[in-house]
């Protein structure tokens, strides 16, 4: 018995020494990847700053709620082991206070550098936000998160299209993507292509594509006329997924830009990724050309017009609910969402000073001492408030709203606490704190229903799908505010020139590619 058990103890010990013997979890290795990144778009004309609670940030497991691509039981959750650090994303506004970046980066940088290794990092930003005191805050953020993980560590960059890629933003990624269809809708597609082309290149041991073409496109323009719904850009942003079905082609992808930051790295920029360095830099360039040729072409989404005109179309229309975007204040945009100009405009306007006028809703303005007042009157109760112009005065002082209460909502996420309140035949949303308006239930929790108005003025410039496909009739009003569409009023001082449509008579560009160095060279960048 003795002997037996001798012999099974020097087969155990000989079959644990064999170098060809693998244990399950050598076998089995997943891919340690990293999720992180903070997104906003934040205007520099606008006297807005943005602090970090906007961000409401997400930390560890919470990030996963951000994409349902991510699912517990999904197919892309199993290819790997996530280790989410932060993810914040605040609704567009004034440029970020240098205290409250700096904290979110503290937090999102310890989180990292917690569980290190890893293999990639699926870096989700938008791509404008504005920093106090930085010229390139996602460029500063990418290479602070290299220098945790380590040049060894692909990272993939998901984008919104109305980001800007600087040179450095460009060098740190070693994949960068972004969506192709404003509004939005392919948002959750784009992020999962960016994870997913980070999980192929790992899995099959190609690493980093060999090879980034940069093309800075001197064209700075609103998302307003650039919506894909409509041409140039729908046939533009067609061209882009045929790119990435040539041989040697990873990703391509074509940058708006950002126009209401004052910035330098603020323009179109086109980008493609791969192995074949000639397919690579072809396909860049016929991109970067197609954009260039069709400059001219952009026009705005919808109608535009000054507000009085705006105003005279929808009462004299019998198409419901007619809808005006209060443009130039756009929070989807990085308006301050406080100016006061246009609602100031409306009840002006003896259309709706009597209760039998035409039924017109107004979304929105932030009036916390209006709100406070509601609360303590309740439904049904009188108000009579200032609201508005708290942060952004120059156009307009508040408001003073005298009405009757009509509903009262708490507990949204933006808004904190929103009122109705009734001023002739006009019900204006007051917020404790600046929400958009995008979704029917955005009005149904207030009791409202905006397809059965007769105006619906929303701070908003393209309209989202809900929206978009509401109307009766649209107008986008050009009204004032931080994300003024009249570009031309804006006053820039820092972004490269000449730029179309800035410089309408310029000469042509230098529209070659750029070979972008890899992450792990150490090459001098060139800053354009």
């Amino acid at each position: 018995m003795k002997i037996i058990t001798i012999i099974l103890l020097a087969i155990s010990i000989l079959f644990s020494c064999n170098p060809k013997q693998k244990t399950p979890d050598a076998t089995n290795k997943l891919p340690r990847i990293a999720i992180c990144g903070l997104a906003i778009e934040s205007s520099t004309f606008s006297p807005a700053q943005t602090t970090e609670d906007a961000f409401h940030a997400r930390v560890g497991d919470e990030v996963y709620t951000y994409y349902p691509f991510l699912n517990e039981d999904s197919a892309t959750r199993k290819r790997a082991g996530y280790f989410p650090a932060l993810r914040g994303h605040a609704l567009p506004g004034g440029i970020v206070t240098k205290e409250a970046y700096e904290s979110l980066m503290t937090r999102m940088l310890a989180k990292l550098e917690a569980n290190v290794p890893y293999d990639g990092v699926f870096f989700d930003i938008h791509g404008a936000m504005s920093v106090v005191g930085l010229d390139d805050p996602e460029g500063d953020m990418i290479r602070r998160v290299r220098d945790v993980v380590g040049e060894d560590a692909l990272i993939s960059t998901s984008m919104d299209l109305h980001g800007n890629v600087s040179p450095q933003l460009a060098h740190q990624s070693d994949l960068i993507t972004c969506y192709r269809m404003a509004p939005h809708e392919d948002a959750i597609e784009s992020k999962k292509r960016a994870l997913t082309n980070l999980l192929d290149r790992i899995e099959s041991g190609k690493g980093r594509p060999a090879y980034k073409a940069r093309i800075p496109v001197p064209i700075l323009l609103p998302g307003e006329k650039t919506s894909t719904r409509i041409e140039p850009a729908k046939s533009l942003y067609a061209k882009v997924k045929p790119m990435t079905q040539k041989e040697g082609v990873l990703d391509a992808a074509i940058w708006v830009g950002y126009a209401w930051a004052d910035e330098p790295r603020n323009h179109a920029v086109v980008m493609v990724t791969g192995d074949d360095k000639k397919q690579v830099k072809a396909s860049a360039e016929e991109l970067a050309q197609s954009f260039w040729d069709v400059r001219e072409q952009f026009e705005f989404v919808a109608p535009v017009a000054k507000l009085d005109e705006s105003l005279e179309m929808a009462l004299q229309s019998n198409k419901k609910p007619f809808i005006i975007s209060d443009m130039g204040d756009n929070p989807t945009a990085g308006g301050a969402g406080d100016v006061t100009w246009t609602l100031k405009q409306i009840l002006n306007n003896a259309a709706f000073q009597k209760v039998e006028g035409p039924t017109l809703i107004y979304a929105s303005i932030p009036g916390p001492k209006l709100v406070i007042k509601a609360l303590e009157v309740g439904v049904g109760g009188k108000v009579n408030e200032f609201a508005g112009a708290e942060v952004d005065n120059r156009y307009a002082g508040p408001v003073k709203l005298k009405g009757i209460v009509e509903a009262i909502h708490k507990g949204d996420k933006y808004a904190e606490v929103e009122v109705v309140v009734r001023v002739g035949s006009a019900r204006v949303i007051v917020t404790k704190k600046r929400k958009p308006y995008h979704h029917m239930a955005d009005f149904t929790n207030l009791k409202l229903k905006p397809h059965e108005a007769d105006i619906l003025v929303v701070k908003i410039g393209y309209l989202v799908p809900e929206l978009y496909n509401m109307r009766g009739d649209w107008i986008m009003a050009l009204t004032p505010g931080g994300v003024d569409q009249d570009l031309e009023r804006l006053p820039y001082k820092r972004i490269k020139r000449p730029m179309y449509p800035l410089d309408k008579d310029m000469a042509e560009p230098d529209l070659s590619a750029r070979f972008i160095p890899l992450s792990n060279e150490q090459k001098a960048l060139v800053e354009n």
